[in-house]
């Protein structure tokens, strides 16, 4: 799955056959709906019974908005037992009956809601080995959430409002549109039917065999059997959707589908789609499994999107491309969407990891093939320009206590649906990376396609990989890569690695890097950490395995600098103790391109993150920042807006005009000969736009008058053609934006963007909307997207963030979660990124102590039903306490900075 925006076995599975886990605590019990004892007391099904093979019918009814079913599900019984135990969530469930060797027999059924198990009672005992199966009649609402089997609409351009219905069962939703075994270790194979009117098309993870026409006017489509697969890969879609196809080299059929008035913003998808699947075929030397990869643009969606098998599915705005008005973020982030959910056809799907625990190897996987094989097959999009940018995501969250590791246990759904946060995907991705780097291309591209191929349609865990991945020829002093990459999953956080020069011995220590003022939550943490580095006499990379507290290193020759973690490849920090910062400082004053922008980046975003744990002062920071008015590369730029803009953020929410105000105009001086060379066109490579987008708004946002006065200028004629004017895409955001500063602007605005089919426009002025001055049309922007007739509810989590970002909005947004709160977790789901992107993005530019007050009495009073438990909650408390004591400590000190270098051109020689 693509979000927006996890050692030990979860619970270790009994292998006895025993149908009441203990007998001394039967009297424990959960009590099923009907009052009698439920013969089962855990989470995780038994493993006395697997499924083998589900034959599923499903009939939608767009207009009541329900669906009926039936399966039978065929049973390898392995350990004689009289009871079935498996999952269903709010539905309605007849006619059970076992389908037995010796004929036809009713079961009796327990429903136990608390864990969306049912029981099924046999009179009889099932017997090991032999063959049987499970029938059973359900019914449902269609969802009004985003998972299951939910209901979704959109509206045509006349107005009409039309319905569809469509799956997402990641990770434990499929137990809510039919009966099964909703964990990813069951894999079975599943033939499905789908009844329909004949004003609907259906389809599913396998081309359709046939139709059949029934009583009644309908239809039902009967689907190819699918290959041994979890259930949380499962998909369908009942809708009036139209499609474009083409077939790759390898003679796979893909064709992509959208709502009928945005079928034309379908190709560029569809050329990416066929280009990256014939590139993964050649990559893992393992041939796609199916006869056909549907991408379908899904107008009610949650996530960005979601890789079941043969029918991947997306947002609209993860799929529709339009070359005239699309920007070049837009290709960049629907290539790298494509990109994601074609990997998971092998990762994931092919090779499933054996519970959520291990998730990562699922989504850090596909992460990190969306970098290797854009790089290939779109060196255009210069995608290892935004790669370090995940590093830099994840460790924002791995550097609190309350983050987690890689490999984590989970037990129940919320804690599952957590798991889908930037530790899985870009922590995931960036210690792959580093092992990448360190094993060789070569090496770690033979391993994973060992791993591929020896665990095809079978479930892993961690170890799995790591022994593909150690090769036992490759040399005689053979490599562990599991003893090195268990303390990179199996332990949370990462290292901070201290580098002291003296002469020509390098001093290393490591410890954990933690925001907090606790240090013994530091304590016991060690890391194998594969370290590179270059120095001033000497290009070439240098490595080193650090796998102790502390070490000593010679160089040949004493040197003027030395930089770790060459391009940033490792997941760590580097302190540079001793003159080390002063002569980076110098370097980059002098020399900064002696460094690769990468390189650059990373010295930015680990001296300001040093400031917040004391190993650094304020004023060692900003002196490296003066360098940046030099900087042109998009990693380094828009990482120093990334360490800088924070420190106002933090001063908005307080009342500190004249320190804000200076600080605002310190970065604007800062970059002021970059913005003011900046052309307003859609010249240049992928990175030069997204960088010129970035820096054109920021600078209208800043009130840079130049800026300001062209971006009016160009509302105001298009505004006068009625929209109708072209305006080149990548200057838009910043041409809104002052537009909808006021009110008949902002009107405007909201016109074009109700009436609009191009969802990459239509995203654009939803986010300048978000801009605005005005709080009651801020207000009106949450509620209309909480109702989701004009604004959809899906772009909620959007809405609250940008509203929440806003100096004017960020109380608005505040009282807004916290007033709709229940009705937000029930659409978005306990646990969701949605839900902890919102917590998190609304809370965390707070620094004073009445608002962490304010903040965690609403949290405190919530239940463990209603989210007390989350994650999100512990990592906003966290995130507010490190930004208080952040700001005691060095708002004196910004404040002495800023008085001294106010008055000088921010390029003078330090």
């Amino acid at each position: 799955m693509f979000p927006l925006l996890l050692v030990l076995f979860v619970s270790i599975h009994p292998s006895s056959g025993a149908q009441i886990p203990n007998q001394d605590q039967a009297k424990e019990l959960p009590v099923a709906t009907n009052g009698e004892p439920f013969p089962w007391d855990r989470m995780r099904l038994p493993v006395t019974i697997s499924p083998l093979h589900y034959d599923l019918t499903i009939h939608p009814n767009l207009t009541s908005l329900d669906f009926t079913g039936v399966v039978r599900i065929s049973l390898d019984v392995k350990e004689d037992t009289s009871i079935v135990i498996l999952h269903a969530k709010q539905m309605h469930i007849s006619n059970v009956v076992l389908l037995a060797p010796e004929g036809v027999r009713p079961l009796r059924v327990l429903e136990y809601p608390r864990s969306h198990q049912l029981a099924l009672l046999s009179e009889s005992v099932l017997t090991k080995g032999r063959k049987y199966e499970v029938q059973l009649e359900f019914a449902a609402n269609l969802s009004d959430s985003f998972h299951g089997f939910y209901k979704g609409s959109y509206r045509t351009s006349s107005g009409e409002v039309r319905a569809i219905a469509s799956t997402q069962f990641e990770a434990t939703f499929a137990r809510g549109a039919f009966p099964c075994f909703d964990e990813p270790a069951f894999k079975a194979n599943f033939t499905i039917r789908i009844i329909r009117e004949p004003r609907h098309i259906a389809i599913s993870n396998m081309p359709k065999v046939k139709t059949v026409e029934l009583p009644g006017g309908l239809l039902e489509d009967h689907f190819d059997t699918t290959v041994k697969m979890s259930t949380y890969l499962v998909a369908y879609i009942v809708s009036d959707f139209l499609s474009v196809s083409k077939t790759t080299k390898h003679g796979v059929k893909i064709s992509v589908y959208a709502v009928p008035e945005k079928i034309d913003q379908t190709a560029f998808a569809l050329d990416a789609a066929v280009k990256l699947l014939d590139f993964y075929d050649d990559y893992f030397d393992i041939p796609y499994p199916l006869p056909k990869q549907d991408l379908a643009a899904i107008p009610d969606f949650q996530s960005g999107a979601m890789e079941n098998w043969g029918l991947t599915t997306y947002r609209e705005t993860g799929l529709l491309f339009d070359p005239d008005r699309s920007s070049a973020s837009d290709k960049l982030g629907i290539t790298k969407v494509i990109a994601h959910e074609l990997a998971h056809q092998w990762f994931g799907n092919l090779v499933t990891m054996e519970w959520w625990n291990d998730l990562w190897l699922n989504e850090g996987f596909a992460k990190f093939m969306e970098f290797i094989s854009l790089d290939i097959t779109y060196p255009e999009l210069h995608v290892d320009d935004f790669f370090l940018g995940k590093c830099f995501e994840a460790m924002e969250v791995d550097s609190l206590s309350s983050s987690h590791p890689v490999s984590t246990p989970v037990e129940n759904p919320t804690q599952i649906q957590e798991m889908f946060d930037d530790v899985s995907y870009d922590k995931g991705a960036c210690i792959l990376n580093m092992l990448r780097d360190f094993l060789s291309p070569e090496v770690f591209e033979i391993g994973i396609i060992r791993y591929l191929k020896r665990y095809s349609y079978q479930n892993t865990v961690n170890s799995h990989l790591w022994e593909s991945l150690t090769d036992k020829w490759y040399s005689d002093d053979e490599l562990d890569v599991k003893t090195i990459m268990d303390t990179w999953t199996l332990q949370e956080g990462f290292p901070l690695v201290t580098v002291e020069v003296k002469g020509r011995e390098v001093r290393l220590s490591q410890e954990r890097f933690l925001r907090t003022d606790d240090p013994s939550l530091t304590e016991g943490f060690l890391w194998q950490i594969p370290l590179t580095y270059m120095t001033s006499a000497s290009n070439t990379v240098h490595r080193f395995l650090l796998k102790t507290k502390t070490d000593v290193l010679y160089l040949p020759e004493e040197v003027d600098w030395v930089k770790f973690n060459v391009n940033m490849s490792g997941y760590y920090m580097v302190h540079y103790a001793g003159e080390g910062w002063n002569s980076i400082i110098k370097l980059l004053q002098y020399n900064h391109t002696a460094l690769s922008g990468n390189d650059r980046a990373s010295l930015i975003q680990n001296v300001f993150q040093l400031v917040s744990v004391g190993k650094v002062r304020l004023d060692t920071a900003l002196d490296l920042s003066l360098y940046l008015s030099k900087e042109t590369q998009i990693m380094a730029v828009t990482q120093g807006f990334g360490e800088l803009v924070p420190l106002y953020k933090l001063m908005e929410k307080r009342d500190m005009t004249v320190l804000e105000n200076q600080m605002k105009g310190y970065i604007v001086d800062l970059f002021r000969d970059l913005i003011d060379r900046q052309e307003w066109s859609d010249s240049g490579s992928v990175s030069e736009r997204v960088l010129r987008s970035y820096l054109l708004l920021f600078a209208c946002v800043r009130n840079h008058p130049p800026c300001v006065a062209k971006a009016t200028k160009l509302f105001n004629q298009w505004k006068d053609s009625d929209g109708t004017m072209s305006l080149p895409v990548d200057i838009t955001m910043a041409v809104f934006v002052i537009g909808a500063r006021a009110p008949e602007g902002w009107d405007f605005l909201f016109e074009k963007y109700r009436t609009s089919l191009q969802m990459s426009v239509k995203s654009r002025i939803k986010s300048a909307m978000t801009v605005t001055y005005l709080k009651d049309k801020l207000k009106w922007m949450m509620e209309q997207s909480l109702i989701g007739e004009v604004m959809k509810t899906q772009d909620l989590p959007d809405v609250v963030v940008s509203v929440g970002k806003n100096p004017h909005g960020y109380k608005l947004a505040w009282d807004f979660l916290r007033a709709n709160w229940h009705t937000m977790i029930k659409k978005f789901d306990l646990g969701s990124h949605s839900v902890s992107y919102m917590v998190l993005g609304v809370t965390n530019q707070y620094s004073t102590r009445e608002m962490l007050q304010e903040i965690r009495s609403f949290f405190d009073s919530l239940t463990e039903e209603t989210g007390s438990k989350m994650r999100c909650i512990q990592q906003t408390y966290e995130t507010i306490e490190d930004n208080i004591r952040w700001t005691d400590a060095n708002f004196p000190l910004l404040e002495a900075w800023l008085n001294k270098h106010q008055h000088r051109p921010p390029h003078e020689d330090l």
